[in-house]
């Protein structure tokens, strides 16, 4: 039998956690609660571990109960027989679900049945609103490019590691590969640090740096207008308006100088270009977050070729993979002291 995760509530706060668990999200809807030795399990999203346990609640395994809770792309395909074996083969069968709203990616040959297959995606994962990446993100701006298969797009609420992150999929884009970055850059130790974001975006970094990492002062940069409305939402959201001063502008034209004890460089592909603006801001002693994209195997020279150009005195602490970027080439983020 299937497995499931769930929080394990005690019966006697039932009644004040449950609802609580639904209204942000943490509860599966498709599955049922069961109960044991005096607790409900309740079973959980993916990814919503982090938020469990900061509620202070156990995590176990339990078998899956209910139709409803059968694998989501089982009761797709089933919703979606009438299609053609061919276009059934063609079935994305990976999602991104953010509150009421879910994307995939489509191939283009789906289109006449595009109606069909946002609704079945919508009743089999119990969301309000459909959304087909047709060209992914584009520009300096990263403008994502969605349609819109079933429902109607608007804002949600993406909750991940305890951090909400508000935003519109049509708008902006969330890289959920990006997910163990986000999670380290919480683990960090920035107590007193005064640290810039010079790619904020609607919060993916910053927002659980500042949550969890405890910097004196955050100045987290966007340039694009819709990111930054979000950015300027989420830190209100997530609490940490005391620290956190959103700023709508070109990084490049932020003033001061040397006064930065860490500097997040969350940007892929011209990162390099942004360099000699991060070296202004930083204080000796500096550590920037670099993230490029690299050929696989390639980059610790690549790190070395893009700062020797500017610095001339830099150490690289760490490189990490994030994610896989392209045939042969990875999304990496370097630690460099300089």
């Amino acid at each position: 039998m299937r497995t499931v995760r769930e929080a394990v509530v005690p019966a006697g706060r039932s009644a004040e956690l449950i609802p609580l668990l639904f209204s942000e999200c943490i509860a599966d809807p498709s599955a049922r609660i069961t109960g044991d030795d005096g607790c409900r399990l309740v079973p959980i999203m993916e990814g919503a571990e982090g938020a469990v346990r900061a509620m202070g609640l156990e995590i176990v395994e339990g078998p899956a109960h209910s139709e409803g809770s059968r694998p989501p792309m089982e009761r797709i395909r089933d919703a979606l027989a009438g299609l053609p074996p061919d276009a059934l083969r063609k079935l994305p069968e990976k999602w991104e679900t953010a509150g009421s709203t879910v994307s995939v990616k489509m191939d283009p040959s789906l289109e006449e049945y595009s109606e069909e297959i946002g609704r079945a995606f919508a009743s089999a994962l119990g969301k309000g609103t459909v959304l087909a990446d047709v060209s992914g993100v584009s520009g300096e701006l990263r403008r994502p490019g969605m349609r819109v298969l079933y429902g109607s797009p608007g804002e949600s609420v993406k909750l991940e590691n305890g951090i909400r992150y508000c935003f519109d999929a049509t708008k902006v884009m969330f890289a959920s590969g990006n997910l163990d970055e986000r999670r380290r850059m919480g683990q960090l130790d920035c107590r007193g640090e005064t640290v810039v974001d010079m790619f904020a975006g609607i919060g993916y970094f910053a927002l659980p740096l500042a949550r969890f990492t405890y910097p004196r002062r955050l100045f987290a940069c966007e340039k694009n207008p819709d990111s930054y409305e979000f950015l300027v939402k989420n830190v209100v959201l997530n609490g940490v308006g005391d620290r956190v001063i959103p700023i709508l502008t070109d990084n490049r034209s932020l003033p001061g100088r040397a006064f930065a004890d860490r500097i997040l460089m969350g940007y892929v592909q011209a990162t390099s270009e942004f360099i000699p603006k991060a070296l202004e801001l930083a204080k000796p002693g500096c550590i920037i977050h670099y993230h490029d994209t690299f050929p696989e195997g390639k980059q610790e020279e690549s790190v070395d070729a893009a700062f020797s150009r500017y610095c001339g005195s830099y150490k690289v602490i760490a490189i990490r993979e994030v994610k896989s970027f392209a045939p042969g080439v990875s999304h990496y983020v370097a630690d460099v002291r300089v």
